[in-house]
């Protein structure tokens, strides 16, 4: 112990001397981790920063005060933030964050650390007390061994007796009490890492809170009221599922023009539905186990669980589904996200905004596409269902359990309006034509397949009344993985096919909506 206050004096005097040229400034940050054990991890020492060359690196501490008593959560390096530049004391600047959050530049200057609020005036100084100018000289005249023991012995007894910041000073060697629940949520530390998608209301990057990955979905200003719609859907009572995105926390970040809007939620490394059938295809138990968890998601979404009385549930329509809000997890089981459109529906209560032409226009049922929905909230499920069956569609397109060629994956109506459709071409193609994507023959053969080709067709009916229900979809893929699994169970209502005749053609409706 003693030769480490002797190394840790001996560096800080190198760094009194200046840095020299083209010098980092920051080599070397005081680490402590209160999660050691989980993470197998030293508990407290030093670590040496170590990253893009190009970057400049800085020290950080993060950590909790209850009711005035500080827990220490984690010091170490963090990496290029301009937040830190040029800042010698690790000093937290938020009014009242959950979690405090300070970081600075130079070799262990996250050693000690205070909290002093913008526009605040400092009342204690963090520093070691000055030393008596006699002291000083009988130091200066004594031999160097004797001096660097002396400062080493100082310093020791100064940071053992030190004052305390406004907010304490937390020493890495005290008891620091049991662990805080998990995920511990503030305007820091959370890094972000890596843009992983852009879209129509901001970006998403993969980040880093404390010691897990997260996703933020960053929204800028004028977005406001998507990502405020977005934030209310996952904060209604009731509305958690294994498979609906797992939300943590909802933050505003900067001021002015500058403001952003964070979403930070559960992160799936596999990403969207889209991007994993791009570069990969599906057998029949993989095709089966993302259809099933992808409906029983979407039915728990929809299903109206007011009138229990314990965390009732409204039902919620999406508006906006399609395979790129569908993410998958290492497991391959789907997790639906993306609420920016969605809207509810409370007993005794207006849904809200309800605009009836909305979500992206390739997953568009008829009816919005013409303008036509009736605004109730049958209306809006069926809207989703629709969308659903194309997203059915995108699996089967990719699914190797048939015997025929499996080509490169395609979005829904890719090949008859291509990449960018106008709403006119969509018109023209689903309303006017009722055309839908196109099942292949050799689907139709295995007997899987051509059951669940008959679900996609009764999902995408051009008549919003003759399509089945998110719940009876999931009793139905459960059917059918069943049966083609060779295991006995009884035969659900819902396999009973529906078929609708249309009173202008004769028909019956699947031929008709064809």
């Amino acid at each position: 112990m003693f030769a480490r206050w002797v190394t840790l004096a001996l560096l800080r005097g190198s760094l009194l001397a200046g840095p020299g040229q083209g010098e980092v400034i920051t080599k070397e940050c005081v680490y402590y981790n209160d999660n050691w054990r989980a993470e197998k991890t030293n508990q407290s020492g030093y670590e040496r920063c170590e990253g893009d060359k190009d970057k400049r690196q800085h020290c950080y501490a993060s950590w909790i005060n209850s009711s005035g008593t500080i827990h220490l959560v984690k010091k170490g390096c963090w990496l290029d933030d301009f937040n830190c530049y040029d800042r010698q004391e690790c000093v937290a600047t938020e009014e009242n964050p959950q979690v405090f959050f300070c970081c600075c530049e130079g070799n262990y200057c996250n050693e000690r650390f205070t909290h002093l609020p913008e526009g605040t005036t400092p009342g204690v100084k963090i520093q070691p007390p000055p030393m008596g100018p006699s002291l000083l000289g009988v130091l200066a005249y004594s031999l160097l061994p004797l001096l660097v023991l002396s400062l080493a012995f100082f310093l020791a007894c100064w940071t053992y007796h030190q004052r305390k910041a406004p907010y304490g000073h937390v020493d890495i060697n005290q008891s620091v009490g049991p662990a805080p629940p998990s995920p511990l949520v503030g305007l820091k530390p959370l890094q972000l890492l890596e843009l992983k998608a852009r879209g129509r209301f901001g970006c998403v990057w993969k980040a880093q809170l404390l010691t897990e990955y997260v996703a933020v979905k960053i929204f800028p200003v004028q977005d406001k009221q998507s990502w405020q719609n977005e934030r209310d859907i996952y904060l209604t009572e009731g509305l958690r599922h294994e498979n609906l995105l797992h939300f943590i926390s909802a933050e505003k970040r900067g001021t002015n023009l500058q403001m952003e809007l964070w979403l930070i939620t559960e992160f799936h490394e596999r990403g969207s539905l889209t991007d994993y059938l791009k570069g990969n295809t599906v057998n029949w138990h993989e095709l089966c186990h993302i259809a099933g968890s992808m409906a029983r998601g979407l039915a728990y979404l929809h299903e109206d669980l007011s009138y229990r009385l314990e965390c009732p549930k409204p039902a919620v329509a999406h508006r906006d589904f399609k395979s790129k809000n569908v993410l998958l997890r290492n497991d391959l089981s789907a997790v639906i996200g993306d609420f920016g459109l969605a809207v509810r529906f409370e007993p005794g209560k207006p849904p809200g905004d309800t605009h009836g032409q909305v979500g992206t226009r390739r997953y568009m049922a008829p009816e919005v596409l013409e303008g036509a929905i009736n605004f109730h909230r049958d209306a809006f499920l069926r809207i989703d269902m629709y969308a659903f069956g194309l997203v059915l569609w995108e699996l089967l397109s990719r699914c190797t359990a048939a015997d025929g060629t499996v080509h490169e994956y395609m979005l829904p109506f890719e090949e008859e309006v291509g990449h960018h459709p106008t709403l006119e071409d969509l018109q023209d193609v689903v309303v006017h034509k009722k055309m839908r994507p196109i099942l292949k023959d050799f689907w139709l053969k295995h007997p899987g397949l051509a059951q669940l080709c008959e679900t996609v067709e009764e999902c995408w009916d051009h008549d919003a009344e003759a399509r089945l229900s998110a719940g009876c979809v999931e009793e139905r893929i459960i059917t059918i993985t069943r049966a083609n699994n060779n295991i006995n169970s009884s035969t659900s209502d819902c396999l009973v096919s529906m078929v609708v005749i249309d009173s202008d053609s004769a028909l019956p409706r699947k031929e008709a909506s064809m």
